[in-house]
């Protein structure tokens, strides 16, 4: 379970990793600025929930909100 901002940026970093993408494919890929992957990686909080969908998405993951 992710608890905060910077699990889900860590989270996406080692997926991105794993999948051994840039930085610069990922954001180009999810239509976002590479700055802009960079500080949600880094635990950014005012990155929107539409940009973490959408990298999310571009490497093959699932977000889940449970009560």
């Amino acid at each position: 379970m992710l608890i905060s901002v910077n699990d889900i940026g860590s989270t996406l970093r080692a997926s991105r990793r794993a999948e051994k993408l840039t930085q610069v494919q990922v954001a180009e890929l999810a239509g976002i600025s590479d700055r802009t992957l960079r500080d949600l990686e880094s635990g950014d909080p005012g990155v929107s929930i539409g940009t973490v969908v959408a990298v999310a998405t571009v490497l093959g993951l699932r977000i889940e909100v449970v009560r």
